[in-house]
Parts: C-alpha cells; structure tokens; sequence
C-alpha cells in the first residue's frame, strides 16, 4: 500500500516521485512505500496553510472545539482500524495500541477540543494611572510539527491538537519509519469538517521533508520530539530565524526504590515502566537503583518476572513484547547490550534475539536485565531505547540522588517510598521534568509535560501548549 501526503484536504502523491520502503516490523516484510516528500512538498503544504490560516483564526471557539471533539469520536470510532495499523507499523502489540496509543490519540483531540475553551488571557488594571492592560493570545500563523516513531499516532496528535485549536494552521511530518495512522488520520480529518489546508501531513525522511520544514521562513514555531541530537540541529537551524522552539528529547530516567515501598506494587508497575512497547518509551525507567537492603530481594524477584515475559507477534494476546521497530534500531540495542557485557556488566535474563515461528525475520529481543557495578557506565549514561534495563544497590539517599542526577538527561523520575518528608526533600532536588511517586506513566493531560538539561526545551500538556502555540500581545488603555 502506497501512502499519500496530505496537502489542502487532498491526498497527493510527491512531487518528486520519491518513495521510501515501508517495513513490518514484525516479519521484516516491506508493505507498503511512503513519500520521501521534498522541499516543493513542503512549499506546496505551506502555501495551502497559509492561504488557510486567516479563515480559522478567525473560527469560533466554539466551532474549532466542535471540530476537534468530532475528530476524537471518529478516532473512538475506527479504534480496530487504528490499532491495527499502529501495530503493523510499529511492531507494538495490538492490544496495547487499542488499550493505550489510539484512545489517547482520540483523548487528545478532546482534551484540546474543550481546552481552548477554557484558555483565558489575563487583563491589570493601572490603578492611579486611569489605565487598564489586558493581554491578546494570538495564532502564530503557520506551525511545524515534527513526531517521532516510538508513540506515532499518540504524540502526533499531542502536537496537532493544541495548535489548530489555538487557531494556527500546520505542516506536520510523521516519522517515515512509522507513517500509517497519521496518513489515516486525513480520513477522520475530512470526515470531522477540518477545514482544507488547516492541517497538512508531508511523509518523508529528516533529512529532506524535516530539514525543508525547520528552515522554512515562513513557518514560525516547531516543535519536536526525538532524540537529542536531532534536537540540537533543529535549534541549530531554528534559532538564528527566530523560531519558537519546544523540543522533547531524549531520557535516561531513574527508577529509585526504597525498602519502605508497596513492594508488590513497585515490583508489577517497574516490569511494566521497565520494558512497556519494548521499552521504546522516553519515559521508561532505564536505570533501576534499589536500596541495598531489599536489593538481592527484588533483583531475584524482578528477574523471575521479567521471565515470564512473552516476546511474540503483535497480533496475539499473549504477547507482552512485540517486535522492535525497526531492523537498524534491534542493532543498535543488541550493540548496547554488548557495550553493557564489555564493561562488566552481568546479563541476569535476556540479551538475545528472539526467534518467532513463523516470523523469523521479524526484529524481536528478549527483555533484558544488567547489573551494573558503577553509574558512570555507557548504558547508565546513554540511551538505549529497547527493552534493556540496568540494576544496581544504592546505601543512601544523599548517593541514590547523586547517581540519579549524574547524567545529561532530566526528564523523568519514579520514586518509590511510603516515607513522606523523603518524598518531599527528593523531589525538589531531583533534575528532572517529571516526577512519580509510587506510580508511573499516570497522566493528567491538565499538567505540563517536558524535561532538563538534554532531555529538552519548553513544556507540552495543558495550557502550556495552547501557550506556545500562541504570541502574547499586550494592550494598554489610558481613560
């Protein structure tokens, strides 16, 4: 199957001609090709976007809400059709795009839908000065929205969402690895009344149809999410245009336990935010640090855990871990896990290829577990990506806190304790943009979402976005 750019309400093959080999993950099989859009793709999208924008910035609230809430009930709708396609694309487990990445797909058209709203501005009154100030939130124009692989429809539509409800139109591109449901989404876009040209989806490689998109000058915000060095280009590029810029990168988050934890409950929520979509979550808690008290304990538990893992195809419902996404990316992973052994690190379960009958060119991989001696390691610096974790004891908390802050990234945390001054004193210090406390992955849309150091810039969620997506305008009346 041969999938199209989305230009003007218009499904459009490139301009160019070029294609891109479209892979299932789970048999190593090519299915299909996508566009590898080039930069008179990207032109083409933006005249239509721009020659849109006037019109729906001008929309009601009302009627953008309405809109974007239909386009969340015909996703709702097409939820087997979506997930199907997820799956197909991705190498996740089907039941896990159906319990996870479509509905939140759906929940973030709605969620935005009702946000906008919702979105006030503020207004000060200059007292003695016979002056009031109130504050404009206007559209930036025309948007780019980039998103990556691991979460496609799910962090596609994160980006989407808050910028057409705040009145801008976008040139979006997908990632070519993964571009199915976003090619779907044009469909749902149609059929819920989106206007032509407010939303516009050019497939294609970083290099071409990403690289036409941030260097455009007419488009005046981006925002991004992947990795980190991909990050630093677009600022590279981005930032001498006077671009805004959000950029959700990379992670390499800790996963603190404390002997004083629900250990049941820790033990069943770190199997699942340890290796949840083959671990191909930024948000994974890659590195384990495990009081040394309970340690031996929850080491040998964890392992007996993680072994009863199913890695098999997505299809089934018996499966916990699907296929990775990609045959370069299980490359890279089994290199890390190597890295991990040559620094003398202890494979306690996993750490190789998995064979499925039937698919034996498909990308699967055990889940993987290593002990670690110190924190300064490759693999408890760099990110993995993939269903590998690495385990090691802490003895306080002033040293779990060090090794947990002692790397480039900041995005999230997980920390696991009943006691609650510890809670307290820990989460203010830990450098991080998110922490969980006895929990993991629980998500309230309201909140602002994003990290430190290299895990990124700016914040996503809530009124943050609808904040990005907007410029501030002050106005000040003297009566």
């Amino acid at each position: 199957m041969n999938i199209q750019n989305y230009i003007n309400g218009q499904f459009e093959n490139p301009i160019s001609k070029e294609w891109i080999d479209n892979y299932n993950p789970a048999n190593g099989d090519v299915y299909g090709q996508t566009p590898n859009s080039s930069k008179k793709d990207v032109e083409k999208a933006y005249q239509s976007a721009k020659a849109a924008f006037k019109q729906w910035s001008l929309t009601t609230l009302e009627e953008r809400s309405k809109i974007l809430i239909k386009i969340s009930e015909l996703l709702e709708a097409n939820l087997d059709r979506f997930a199907e396609a997820e799956s197909k694309d991705n190498g996740k487990p089907i039941s896990l795009a159906k319990a996870i990445d479509i509905p939140r797909a759906a929940s973030n058209f709605r969620f935005f839908g009702n946000a906008i709203t919702q979105f006030a501005s503020e207004s000060h009154e200059s007292v003695g000065k016979n002056a009031i100030n109130y504050t404009l939130r206007q559209p930036i124009g025309v948007v780019g929205c980039i998103s990556p692989w691991n979460l496609p429809l799910y962090l596609f539509t994160w980006k989407i969402a808050p910028a057409i409800a705040a009145g801008n139109c976008v040139v979006a591109k997908p990632s070519e690895v993964t571009p199915m449901t976003a090619y779907l989404l044009g469909e749902i876009c149609n059929e819920a009344g989106l206007p032509e040209g407010v939303l516009n989806i050019v497939h294609g490689l970083g290099t071409t149809t990403g690289q036409s998109i941030i260097q455009h000058p007419g488009i005046k915000a981006i925002s991004f999410t992947g990795g980190t060095a991909t990050g630093a280009h677009i600022a590279k590029v981005a930032a001498p245009m006077f671009k805004k810029l959000s950029l959700e990168l990379g992670g390499k988050n800790p996963n603190i336990i404390f002997a004083d934890c629900d250990y049941d409950d820790m033990l069943k929520t770190t199997v699942l935010s340890s290796f949840a979509n083959q671990g191909q979550i930024c948000l994974c808690g890659s590195r384990i640090l495990v009081e040394a008290s309970i340690y031996e304990k929850f080491k040998e538990d964890f392992v007996e855990k993680v072994k009863q893992l199913k890695v098999g195809h997505p299809s089934k419902d018996t499966t916990n871990i699907g296929a990775l996404v990609s045959k370069s990316h299980l490359e890279k992973v089994l290199n890390y896990i190597d890295i991990g052994k040559n620094e003398g690190g202890k494979i306690l379960c996993g750490g190789n290829k998995v064979i499925v009958k039937n698919y034996e060119n498909g990308y699967y991989l055990e889940p993987t577990i290593i002990e670690i001696k110190t924190n300064e390691c490759r693999v408890n610096q760099e990110e993995i990506f993939g269903p590998v974790v690495t385990i090691m004891p802490f003895e306080t908390e002033n040293d779990v806190l060090e090794m947990a802050n002692k790397v480039k990234y900041g995005l999230s945390t997980t920390l696991w304790t009943n006691d609650l001054k510890r809670t307290m004193r820990m989460s203010t210090q830990l450098q991080a943009g998110i922490v969980w406390v006895n929990t993991w992955m629980l998500r309230d849309l309201r909140t602002p979402f994003g990290g430190i150091k290299a895990s990124g810039v700016g914040r996503e969620g809530g009124f943050e976005a609808l904040r990005f997506f907007t410029e501030a305008k002050n106005v000040c009346i003297k009566y």
